[in-house]
C-alpha cells in the first residue's frame, strides 16, 4: 500500500496533501488523507520560517507516514520570491533526506499534463482535475493545497504506470 505526500513549496504557505493508493478490481485509486498548508507570517525572520517549516513537516510526516513524495519544481516569478522559496524548498528536501523518503520532482507543466492533458491547463481545469480524481463536491481550498494535492495525483499516476 502506497501513501503519497505532495508538497507545492512556498515560505509564506507550503501546501500538502495526502493520499493513499488503494488496490481494486480496477486498478489502484487514490483516497484523499489530508490536504492543507503550513504557514508562517510574513513579518517573522526568514530563520524562523524556516525553523516553523522544518518542525511542521516533520510531525506532517509522523501523521501521514508517506512511501513517497511529490514536490513541485522550482517556478521563476519574481527574483525576490524565488530565492525566498528556494530556501524553503531547500528545507523541504533536508527533511525529506533525513527520513529517507524517495523523492519525485515536477515541473508545473508536467502536473498539468498529467492532470489535465494539456501542459499549459489554467489552474481552475487542475483544480477541477483534483476534485473529480479524488470524487470531492468542492475543489480543495486553499490554491496551495489544491496545488500539493495535484502534484500528489501525478506522482500517483507516474507509479500506476
Amino acid at each position: 500500500m502506497q501513501r503519497i505526500l505532495g508538497i507545492d513549496p512556498g515560505l509564506a504557505s507550503l501546501g500538502f496533501g495526502g493520499l493513499q493508493l488503494y488496490h481494486t478490481p480496477k486498478g489502484d485509486r487514490p483516497q484523499l488523507l489530508d490536504f492543507g498548508i503550513i504557514q508562517t507570517q510574513p513579518k517573522t525572520p526568514v530563520g524562523d520560517r524556516l525553523q516553523t517549516i522544518y518542525d511542521d513537516l516533520h510531525a506532517l510526516i509522523d501523521q501521514i507516514q508517506p512511501t513517497l513524495v511529490g514536490i513541485e519544481k522550482l517556478f521563476f516569478y519574481r527574483m525576490g520570491n524565488t530565492i525566498l522559496v528556494a530556501q524553503a524548498r531547500g528545507v523541504i528536501l533536508l527533511v525529506l533526506n533525513q527520513r529517507k523518503l524517495p523523492v519525485v520532482e515536477f515541473t508545473p507543466a508536467q502536473v498539468k499534463q498529467a492532470l489535465t492533458g494539456y501542459g499549459n491547463a489554467d489552474k481552475l481545469d487542475v483544480q477541477q482535475a483534483v476534485a473529480r480524481e479524488l470524487e470531492l463536491e468542492t475543489i480543495p481550498r486553499p490554491d496551495d493545497a489544491a496545488d500539493a494535492l495535484a502534484v500528489a495525483l501525478a506522482t500517483s499516476f507516474q507509479i500506476r504506470g
